[in-house]
């Protein structure tokens, strides 16, 4: 009762907010997509977006996602379907090994399984169920959290049409060891590569991952060289900025290779690997990294990011 109280206090005070908050439900519960992200946006960053001419990197998703044809997009960001779009591509050898898949969460069954995996929805956000003793799991629990997801449709309230036209699965997948990784790290190192029309820009290395945050640092993709603050990342978003640089993969030029061939054809596109036992692994590529609205990259890395994909997007466009 005191947090509904509150909430219609503040929104006595704050009556533009209450018109704001009943005209997003309006655009959601219709449809209108485009609408709600662009009134997303302005709430993220109190300016509009510039559909005719993107200014930069969260700008040029939001057109993209709007104003041309996504339906590839569903594929990609299917942590399930992905695998075929991957295999496609030539790389099959770097997907992680499927153990299971399971339309309905109430099938989910440990039977057959390792003691160790990992659980996750293939549309959704940081959905993930790390299972380390399944006999110390409670089965129950499991089939109702994912149920749970099911009953939300993902990317309709983040306004990301192209989530909402996949099938949700619920996958099992082998767990890799973080302990046969390269650099320090009490989670797996996440490497994600944002790229551009198969030109890999910048990695974001992830590492440290909790619930509550994770440590990140930018480096060139190529040089693999720490970027400075200028065009880096900083605190904030459950992200804290790395206080030593990460090593240089040794597999580098294979995660440069599998990026630039998936992420060709694609104005924009970020492509995420883990690197186990000196082998490289596709985890996901994401087309709307943080909903088009990421808060943690500096104006200047967000600019520049923006102008690479301004560039990519007349070459595909011009057919190059």
């Amino acid at each position: 009762m005191a947090s509904i109280f509150s909430k219609i206090l503040y929104y006595i005070m704050h009556p533009r907010k209450a018109v704001e908050n009943i005209m997003l439900k309006d655009y959601l519960s219709r449809g209108d997509y485009k609408s709600a992200a662009g009134m997303l946006y302005r709430r993220a960053f109190g300016r509009n977006i510039n559909w005719d001419a993107p200014e930069d990197l969260n700008q040029w998703i939001n057109r993209i996602e709007f104003t041309t044809d996504t339906t590839e997009w569903s594929r990609i960001a299917d942590k399930y379907r992905m695998r075929d779009y991957v295999t496609e591509r030539g790389y099959k050898d770097h997907l992680v090994k499927l153990l299971a898949v399971w339309k309905n969460p109430e099938d989910i069954s440990f039977a057959g399984l390792p003691d160790k995996f990992v659980l996750k929805a293939n549309n959704g956000c940081g959905d993930v169920r790390i299972i380390t003793d399944k006999s110390a799991v409670n089965l129950d629990e499991i089939k109702g959290y994912f149920k749970g997801l099911f009953a939300n449709r993902f990317g309709i309230n983040s306004a990301e049409p192209h989530y909402t036209r996949i099938e949700p699965v619920v996958i099992a997948e082998e767990m890799l060891d973080r302990s046969r990784q390269e650099g320090e790290s009490t989670s797996l190192i996440d490497y994600k590569f944002w790229c551009f029309n198969g030109k890999p820009v910048i990695c974001f290395v992830c590492s440290n991952r909790t619930k509550h945050y994770f440590t990140t640092d930018i480096y060139t993709a190529k040089e693999w060289k720490r970027v400075d603050d200028e065009y880096g990342v900083h605190d904030g978003h459950h992200i804290l900025k790395a206080e030593k640089a990460m090593p240089k993969p040794s597999e580098l030029d294979k995660m440069l290779e599998i990026a630039s061939a998936l992420s060709k054809g694609h104005p924009q596109m970020r492509v995420d690997f883990y690197q186990v036992d000196g082998k490289v692994y596709v985890g996901e590529m994401t087309m709307t990294s943080a909903c088009g609205r990421m808060d943690y990259f500096t104006k200047e890395c967000l600019d520049m990011l923006g102008d690479h994909c301004r560039v990519a997007f007349n070459e595909i466009q011009a057919g190059k």
